[in-house]
């Protein structure tokens, strides 16, 4: 007999999953925005800026995690290159952002200020269109994706795997990363794009926006979540872990683990690019440095640290890593890379399961510990002995036949 839609869906993440999720959705869409706009300044329950900043950017991390647990945790593919897929989608959307300055830039030029500055007379050709926002929308999703389909067929198609695409998909984030720091590229050099004023004609910097852009990113984020873990429990999610432990033998039964590796790889750094583009206009600057090998290392701490093949842990480990980089940042800025390597190293010895493994062992140990506890069997004598104390009869002895 088939399940309903509706039992499907209910059982996609479980009565408590579902709850998490609106009780996370009812955080991020009603009490923040409340605490921040109503509540005064001076108040204790007053949600500052920073904070409203803070947070949509750890959301935006947060999906860029789940997007590499796809692909790390299920598939078994370990990308050191999906800052790249980040940044493109921030560049594409920041294209967007510097065309709406218009006239209130430095140099009062319909031109971005960089290229007043660098004596550009006229747009690049890839600049055209980007002043209206369904065209920046389009570029988003379509310039990481396309990248990542292209590079992923010859890859796969190759059979590169383990620890030689990990090298090669660093060496093309570094690439990239060398390529838009050059200022003839147009696309601000080394100090990439910055000095928003507006997106779809309202104030960036305004707390109305801000707290639409949480909204929105903290949507995205959920939508995520549920794909990934509709993905993940369908029947391709099956095939797609099966290529992950065993390939050979997948190929062996009739399936080509080329599509499974490459739709998931793409996927992956779309939902990379959309993160990006959400987190451009809330942290108000895009520049190569997000390309960095660094940076991309630092997307796989996320994921390690959380747990792999647990999508849920990968959204606690962007959030916990990166909150500790916020502190380190700003307590002791010249120890945050010793951190993090220490961090990369502990996981991989003592949590190779990361916080969420760590969490099901604890709670697996509390439950044996709990099944293995004798019962309690109260002795005859103390009970004969207690019950006149407590005014209860007597408990008499079983009568035999002989005894009768």
């Amino acid at each position: 007999m088939r399940t309903s839609y509706t039992e499907r869906t209910a059982r996609l993440l479980g009565p408590k999953g579902w709850t998490a999720l609106g009780v996370f959705l009812a955080i991020m869409l009603v009490a923040m925005p409340v605490l921040h706009l109503l509540v005064p300044p001076g108040s204790p329950l007053h949600v500052s800026n920073y904070v409203i900043t803070l947070t949509g950017k750890i959301l935006c991390y947060a999906m860029v995690a789940v997007a590499m647990d796809l692909i790390w945790g299920y598939a078994g593919i370990l990308s050191l290159g999906h800052g790249l897929f980040f940044a493109l989608g921030g560049y594409a959307f920041g294209m967007y952002l510097m065309r709406q300055i218009g006239l209130d830039g430095n140099y009062h030029s319909p031109l971005p200020d960089f290229m007043v500055f660098l004596d550009w007379k006229t747009l690049p050709w890839y600049w055209q269109g980007t002043d209206h926002f369904i065209w920046a929308a389009i570029l988003t999703l379509a310039v990481p994706t396309v990248i990542a389909f292209v590079f992923g067929f010859f890859a796969f198609q190759s059979r590169i795997k383990g620890v030689y695409f990990s090298i090669i998909t660093q060496a093309l984030t570094y690439a990239a990363m060398l390529l838009f720091f050059r200022n003839e590229t147009g696309f601000g050099g080394n100090n990439g794009f910055t000095d928003f004023k507006r997106i779809m004609g309202y104030s960036v910097t305004a707390p109305e926006t801000r707290v639409v852009l949480l909204g929105l990113t903290a949507l995205a984020l959920a939508g995520t979540l549920v794909l990934g873990r509709w993905l993940v429990t369908s029947r391709f999610g099956r095939v797609l872990a099966a290529t992950r432990d065993a390939e050979s033998r997948v190929m062996f039964i009739g399936y080509n683990p080329l599509w499974y590796k490459l739709f998931i790889w793409t996927l992956s750094a779309m939902l990379c690019g959309i993160a990006g583009a959400l987190y451009v206009p809330q942290v108000g600057i895009i520049n190569p440095s997000e390309m960095s090998p660094a940076a991309s290392i630092e997307i796989a701490i996320w994921v390690a640290v959380g747990g792999r093949g647990t999508l849920i842990g990968a959204v606690i480990g962007a959030i916990a890593v990166s909150l500790a980089k916020s502190w380190f940042t700003v307590s002791f800025p010249q120890y945050w890379l010793f951190f993090l390597g220490f961090l990369f190293i502990l996981v991989t010895l003592f949590l190779p399961e990361g916080l969420v493994g760590l969490y099901r062992r604890l709670r697996g140990n509390k439950a044996e510990a709990v099944a293995q506890e004798p019962a309690f069997t109260p002795d005859p004598e103390t009970v004969s002995s207690a019950a006149p104390k407590a005014g209860l009869p007597t408990p008499q002895p079983h009568l035999t036949g002989e005894s009768a």
